[in-house]
């Protein structure tokens, strides 16, 4: 396959995938859940889709778990809705580059706040 159509064929899985999960999954520990990203493998058969999740660690778990058990549904969904050579197993992953991301941030508003510490005396 073409690297153009796998390109396609992932920005069509992200964008259906995100609506489908938005407005499909009654699921409650689905609730806070972004889709960041999706990889699909050349022959269109796996779907690696990276999903960020507000919340705990606990939350973020029990949110992974709730799409795991919804990805036969939505899988179903996203074969009525696009039309791929193969409609392609999802396979969830956390994404936590947001968090990082955030932490980082953090990070630099707080050497922000305290300035440069004053250099010591060299001996």
């Amino acid at each position: 396959m073409s690297k153009v159509y796998q390109e396609r064929a992932a920005e069509l899985v992200r964008t259906h995938l995100a609506e489908l999960i938005q407005r499909q999954v009654s699921d409650p520990r689905v609730r806070m859940v972004t889709v960041t990203g999706v990889e699909v493998t050349p022959d269109t058969t796996r779907a690696h889709v990276y999903v960020s999740v507000l919340g705990e660690p606990e939350e973020q778990e029990e949110a992974m778990q709730g799409l795991r058990s919804a990805a036969g549904y939505l899988r179903r969904e996203l074969g009525r809705r696009i039309r791929l050579r193969n409609t392609p197993e999802l396979v969830f992953h956390l994404d936590t580059s947001l968090e990082h991301g955030e932490h980082i941030s953090a990070l630099l508003d707080q050497l922000w706040e305290n300035g440069p510490e004053e250099p010591g005396p060299e001996s």
